[in-house]
């Protein structure tokens, strides 16, 4: 048995976050206290959002921001609130150099040229369903620059391939809050128990069942869909499958990590390129999809081998129960 399997399986549920990243820093790529920080910094905003979502309808925050972002949807005002808090806890933190976030169309420099890291981030997916009380949650990525510390971040920087990942995670606002992450270690869930402040250990060393019976995907497009696609979908209402789709993309790939199933938002007529984003949504679901036995593709490629070429880029997202992709990439 390898040290870092050892760790995880010697530290008891209920241990807090802090503990946990503390007992399993030497298992980080990268073994450093900054990066240790840099998750609690994560994990901090993660509480502060929850409780502006938690408190919204009663603070009238919640409804369209009246505005767009750079891919021309339409921003919630709780998109704004969470860009803004999730920003604001890593340019204090100190351990990031710069963020890519859904809600900017540029890098956004934090002013710590001398940081060694850089995050994607959606920080709040799924907030169309906001208004209706349905699960939403924010999406991390964790990269190392190229360019050397102390000097302006560069492009390279921030183009890597999900591959160059140290870290991974999202923070699920639902029926409870919880935090799921990796380091390329097995990945692990902590729920927010609010009357303590603390994110507790209720999910040691996640794996993602290699069989489901769930398909989550957007029939609504079914018309535009590739024959591929739709041979899949017919497969699965011959076997009997359930058709899941929440519409929020934490919410649907949680679900189907913990029950089985696959989770694809395709190339369509509308969207040729896919509608989701490769630096900060698929990357990150890719890696924790992997690190939990499951499996992550364009349909054809391995998400986290895609060079990508833009900060906004679109790829189609075949993600889930390993067997179950497999089966959706041969349709």
């Amino acid at each position: 048995m390898g040290k870092a399997e050892n760790s995880r399986i010697a530290l008891p549920i209920g241990s807090n976050l802090d503990r946990f990243i503390m007992r399993n820093q030497e298992d980080f790529p990268y073994a450093s206290g900054e990066l240790s920080q840099l998750l609690r910094d994560l994990a901090y905003a993660g509480k502060v959002v929850n409780r502006e979502i938690n408190m919204a309808g009663l603070a009238g925050i919640t409804g369209a921001y009246g505005a767009e972002n750079v891919q021309g949807e339409e921003q919630q005002n709780l998109d704004v609130a969470a860009d803004i808090r999730f920003t604001r806890a890593l340019k204090k933190g100190g351990e990031v150099a710069a963020i890519i976030s859904e809600e900017a169309e540029e890098i956004i420099d934090l002013s710590n040229p001398r940081s060694k890291y850089i995050v994607a981030m959606d920080p709040l997916d799924g907030s169309s369903n906001i208004d209706v009380n349905v699960s939403i949650g924010t999406i991390f990525s964790i990269y190392r620059r190229i360019s050397p510390q102390g000097s302006p971040i560069q492009m390279e920087d921030v183009l890597q391939p999900g591959k160059n990942q140290v870290a991974a995670g999202y923070i699920l606002y639902g029926s409870s809050t919880m935090m799921v992450y990796t380091t390329g270690s097995g990945v692990n869930g902590f729920t927010y128990e609010p009357s303590l402040g603390e994110y507790i250990l209720s999910h040691q060393n996640m794996q993602m069942p290699k069989d489901g019976k769930i398909y989550s995907i957007n029939e609504g497009s079914y018309k535009s869909f590739s024959e591929s696609v739709v041979n899949y979908i017919e497969s699965c209402k011959d076997k009997g499958y359930s058709a899941r789709y929440i519409g929020s993309l934490v919410a649907d790939f949680h679900r189907n990590l913990l029950k089985g199933g696959i989770y694809i938002y395709p190339s369509t007529a509308k969207a040729p390129n896919g509608k989701l984003r490769l630096l900060y949504e698929c990357n990150a679901l890719a890696m924790i999809a992997e690190q939990a036995g499951g499996r992550a593709t364009d349909g054809k490629q391995r998400i986290m081998e895609i060079e990508p070429s833009e900060l906004h880029q679109r790829v189609p997202f075949y993600v889930g129960s390993e067997n179950m992709v497999l089966e959706a990439e041969k349709a």
